[in-house]
């Protein structure tokens, strides 16, 4: 079985957000290639897509790191874990990445969640050179813009449900691989979330997720307050969206209409859902080399 294995960084550095909460920066890469800044989706971890980044690691200056309550990061009250939260802790990361790793210029690289954090920013991308969003959860392929929403209270009622301890990592990757959501996961995915989703018990009694799901389930329930079609005279920088296939259900559409979908370089990958980076890394990553080279960002 393929067993991945997230490397030791390059370079760490704490961030201290403006409530005093801190984010962990990491840096991985050729620390001489363009800069890249990557994180991840609601209740995952940035070490989880590491079949991914790792594939652009020889080229990029890769920089990573978690959002608040996720992955390496401690955990904070629950009220402050919200989508205008999270926007206002990347403008304290975007300065650290400058005030630890240097003054270059960056490309934010982004799925889900923190694609649509990234669109709340005002302007939208505003710092980034270029934004590269995986398939951000703005409108369903039904073309009915309130299902959106109604996929939100559906997985915030079933992650309300959902197992909250682990007796063992091999526990949780097996119940992460009978998932219907994640059939399509490459092989060794399952086992790495049951490395980099799980923290010990501090009794030393099993295992719990490190993104509680109260704190999961609180973004799904107000997601869709934060989810809305940038019009292009506000992008600051140019947008490539990279979607799941949209004749597959868990996939989402960047606009309704032709001329929303012209104003962003849009592309999708067949046979993927939402977790397409997990599912197709190869081809998600050549998407998004090309889309740099053609733009003269690499």
């Amino acid at each position: 079985m393929c067993r991945w294995e997230v490397p030791e960084p390059l370079a760490t550095a704490d961030v201290r957000t403006e409530d005093g909460t801190r984010i962990l920066l990491r840096r991985h890469g050729n620390a001489k290639g363009p800069r890249l800044v990557l994180s991840h989706g609601n209740g995952l971890a940035i070490d989880l897509y590491y079949p991914f980044w790792s594939l652009l690691a020889d080229r990029f200056d890769l920089v990573v790191y978690d959002f608040r309550n996720h992955g390496r990061n401690p955990l904070s009250p629950v009220p402050s874990h919200n989508v205008a939260t999270f926007a206002s802790d990347n403008e304290d990361v975007f300065r650290g990445i400058t005030r630890h790793f240097g003054l270059k210029p960056w490309i934010g690289v982004f799925h889900s969640l923190s694609a649509v954090t990234i669109l709340h920013h005002d302007p939208p991308g505003a710092d980034a050179s270029a934004l590269v969003l995986f398939d951000p959860p703005i409108y369903a392929t039904s073309g009915d813009p309130l299902e959106v929403d109604r996929m939100c209270q559906r997985f915030r009622k079933r992650t309300s449900r959902r197992q909250t301890w682990f007796e063992h990592r091999r526990h949780f990757a097996k119940v992460f691989r009978e998932s219907p959501l994640l059939a399509r996961l490459l092989p060794g995915v399952p086992e790495l979330a049951g490395r980099v989703l799980l923290r010990p018990v501090g009794d030393g009694d099993g295992f719990e997720l490190r993104c509680p799901l109260d704190y999961e389930a609180s973004i799904y329930e107000y997601f869709f307050a934060y989810i809305y079609e940038p019009e292009s005279s506000t992008l600051t920088c140019p947008v490539k969206v990279i979607g799941a296939d949209p004749t597959l259900s868990f996939s989402f559409l960047p606009s309704l209409t032709l001329g929303g979908m012209t104003t962003v370089d849009y592309d999708f990958v067949p046979e993927t859902t939402h977790y397409l980076q997990l599912e197709n890394p190869n081809e998600c990553a050549a998407i998004l080399v090309r889309f740099l080279e053609r733009r003269g960002f690499a």
